[in-house]
């Protein structure tokens, strides 16, 4: 799955669940855990597609700031590993509906302008994308279960230059006392 170039949003995973889904990664997809934290995209892909480049940081800043101070910090439940919409791609699912569905709608709604998305909402910490799995590294991958949470309770901005590396444009923590 090719990354378009673009601003995404991602929610990247620390605790107990980034150390598990770390040690995953680089047992089973080396390529993946140099490159990329564990995390989940809120913005890019799937659900509201990337950001075009042309956006200022300061109005990332204006229209992502709101969202962030009513939003409270999530704990979600990873489900059962799945190959993401029939690819090899090997992820750990989180329901689309509920606290992070809400929270994903309004960016959307935020008044930034989105690139056509690829998906529908689909949010998920991807296990293995590189590699080509065989049947046993694929059966020991479909049998992990997630027993920590992922905890999102901050959002990172990048601009994404693909095949080149991101740039981190803007952090945010979610500050808002709303409970779901």
């Amino acid at each position: 799955m090719k990354q378009e170039s673009g601003i995404f949003i991602i929610a990247e995973l620390g605790g107990d669940a980034g150390r598990q889904i770390r040690e995953i990664n680089e047992k089973y997809d080396p390529r993946l855990a140099r490159y990329k934290a564990p995390h989940i995209t809120i913005t890019g892909s799937s659900g509201s597609g990337p950001i075009p480049g042309s956006v200022t940081v300061d109005e990332l800043r204006k229209k992502l700031e709101p969202v962030a101070a009513i939003t409270a910090p999530m704990s979600l439940v990873f489900g059962a590993p799945m190959r993401f919409m029939q690819s090899q791609i090997l992820v750990l699912p989180l329901d689309p509906h509920g606290p992070l569905r809400i929270f994903h709608d309004r960016i959307a709604t935020s008044g930034l302008p989105f690139q056509p998305a690829r998906f529908t909402f689909s949010p998920h910490c991807t296990l293995s994308l590189y590699p080509t799995l065989t049947r046993d590294t694929e059966r020991e991958l479909l049998a992990i279960r997630m027993t920590s949470p992922a905890i999102i309770d901050s959002v990172v901005v990048y601009q994404s230059f693909d095949p080149q590396p991101s740039k981190k444009l803007l952090e945010l923590s979610l500050s808002g006392i709303t409970k779901y």
